[in-house]
């Protein structure tokens, strides 16, 4: 390279250059805009009839859309400052946001009411890059735990205000909501037991387990072999395996079927996801107590504790993060889980996912699988949050 090619290559501003991340980014954004803006059906089975960006909104908002989406690509694409990036990532996932509800709005004719507009394909990968862009650029950012739980905050408030103003409700999902109002939210209360019900029972159990397992090896040996068994055990294998024991309960136990247990339903849903949730929780009891420094456990011997006092004052304190981690990798996996527990009976939002899925009816599907994903997203922050701030030199 001259002496003139390295002063103009250090002269160039740092922006120009290409981020590596982004050019993925802009691939993605990029075959989004592509792709169908939106779907129209003239009822909630037919197929649907694409439409493009410019197409699926009137000709001023298209052309805005278009202007943010290429000031959103140019944003990922070059090396920007990162609180830029996270700047404009939110204003372009709240401006695609917005406009697919004003493109259900336009394209569903007046007093039409079974005719359905559905985010396309290229909807969703528009969505899915920007959200790339953001998620990127908070973990760059490296904010304390509270600012990210306020960030989330904030944002599930704008969503929540965004479908009271009603500029969804001409969506297809929106109007599946409409008629399952009710169900909907009995099933997210069952949803919602499930998961952290379970998460919970196991939490209660597995500790001690876990405390056992670290103090005695042929006991640690033994209990995470046959929980690794049952870990490996697919899920809906496991919730048709439950069905007849818990059938045998129920009809020979006096006062088992009083209480709820069944062959179908809760029952089983609700053993299968705590057997799910037995081995994280155990082995990272074991492992956060094995990772202890020994200087802390001989510091606490000096000062004279007992062992009971050691565990409960210095081991499990500080052994807490390690616990937390498997609590969190538990509830998550809980949260996905539960969907199937519709399969036999066990409610929850898999019922709108299996019920879309027998009717082709997608959008009854997105019912179920939106908030699902959305609830194990935020458990997922919160608790690494929570992790973070309970380890030695957390921020908050």
């Amino acid at each position: 390279m001259s002496i003139a090619d390295t002063t103009i290559s250090a002269a160039r501003p740092t922006w120009l250059a290409l981020d590596k991340l982004g050019v993925l980014i802009a691939f993605i954004a990029a075959a989004g805009a592509a792709l169908p803006f939106a779907l129209f059906r003239a009822n909630r089975i037919v197929p649907g009839e694409a439409r493009s960006l410019l197409t699926a909104l009137p000709e001023l908002p298209a052309i805005l859309l278009a202007a943010v989406l290429l000031i959103g690509f140019g944003t990922a694409l070059l090396r920007f400052p990162i609180i830029a990036k996270l700047a404009v990532g939110f204003v372009v996932l709240a401006v695609l946001l917005a406009f697919i509800g004003w493109s259900g709005s336009y394209l569903t004719p007046e007093g039409d009411t079974f005719a359905r507009v559905s985010p396309g394909a290229g909807f969703w990968l528009l969505v899915f890059a920007f959200a790339l862009l953001v998620t990127d650029a908070l973990t760059r950012l490296r904010f304390a735990p509270l600012v990210r739980i306020g960030i989330l905050v904030v944002v599930a408030a704008a969503m929540a205000l965004l479908l009271w103003s009603g500029s969804w409700n001409d969506l297809s999902m929106l109007k599946e909501y409409a008629t399952r109002a009710t169900a909907f939210w009995a099933e997210a209360r069952t949803h919602m037991a499930l998961a952290f019900g379970s998460v919970a029972i196991a939490s209660v159990a597995g500790l001690p387990v876990g405390i056992l397992c670290y103090k005695v090896k042929p006991v640690r040996a033994a209990v995470l072999n046959v929980l690794n068994i049952v870990q490996t055990i697919p899920s809906i294998a496991l919730f048709g395996l439950l069905i007849a024991p818990l059938a045998w309960v129920a009809a020979n136990v006096p006062g088992a079927s009083d209480i709820g247990i069944s062959g179908i339903g809760v029952a089983p849903a609700m053993v299968a996801l705590f057997a799910y949730s037995l081995l994280p929780i155990v082995s990272n009891t074991v492992v956060g107590l094995q990772s202890v420094s020994p200087a802390a456990v001989d510091a606490a011997k000096g000062m004279g504790m007992t062992a009971a006092q050691r565990l409960m004052g210095v081991e499990l304190p500080l052994a807490f993060p390690v616990i937390l981690t498997g609590i969190r990798i538990v509830l998550v996996q809980n949260i996905g889980l539960a969907t199937i527990a519709a399969l036999i009976g066990g409610g929850g939002f898999g019922v709108f996912v299996f019920q879309g899925i027998g009717q082709t009816a997608m959008d009854l599907v997105l019912l179920g699988a939106v908030p699902t994903v959305a609830l194990a997203f935020a458990a997922a922050v919160v608790l690494d949050a929570a992790v973070e701030m309970t380890s030695r030199g957390g921020r908050r």
